[in-house]
């Protein structure tokens, strides 16, 4: 980013700092928008996950053109942005990794998983690899307590996973094979 303060510009994916539009965006976020009551703020949260799969992450501009597309404002965009852990402010690297840590998981090691994380990424939760590849995050939930400790490596879920299993899974993001678990199952979340 170019800066965060009021005025600041962040380049867009091409590393221009013009508000990037995209005209089939838009009539996809007009198609979105007709789902839902008018003068309603219902669309918001379905047209940003629509944006976010586009251009890979929120930026000013980009809640600026869903804001403009619905005829809401970029704070209503971002209200909501902020809101749902699913969707990104800030850039993310190539591949996600998320590990749960609410009780049910916290009780069985989940902070345990996140320092071997940690040390096998050479980076700390909330941020992204030197080389931009694996962005590592906390969440507070991912909805499967009886499997604990859940980790969603780019949506897919492994479970029971312990500090043991992550130089392996590190080692398959390198690898690009992240959509099974240790069972062999894919375990896409939903």
């Amino acid at each position: 980013m170019t800066g965060t303060g009021a005025g600041s510009v962040e380049p867009n994916r091409t590393g221009s700092t013009e508000p990037a539009r995209n005209a089939d965006l838009y009539d996809e976020l007009q198609e979105i928008r007709a789902h839902y009551p008018e003068d309603s703020e219902s669309a918001v949260l379905p047209a940003l996950r629509r944006a976010q799969e586009e251009y890979g992450w929120l930026s000013a501009d980009v809640l600026r053109e869903v804001a403009d597309a619905l005829e809401t404002t970029p704070a209503i965009c971002k209200a909501v942005a902020s809101f749902y852990d699913q969707l990104h402010l800030a850039p993310i690297g190539e591949h996600l990794v998320e590990v749960c840590t609410n009780v049910s998981c916290a009780v069985v090691g989940a902070q345990q998983v996140v320092e071997a994380f940690e040390s096998e990424l050479g980076c700390h939760a909330g941020e992204t690899t030197a080389d931009g590849k694996v962005t590592l995050r906390t969440v507070e939930c991912l909805g499967g307590c009886g499997w604990a400790t859940i980790v969603a490596v780019d949506h897919r879920y492994r479970t029971h996973v312990s500090g043991d299993d992550v130089p392996a899974i590190v080692a398959e993001l390198s690898e690009g094979d992240d959509s099974r678990d240790e069972s062999g199952d894919d375990q896409r979340a939903h």
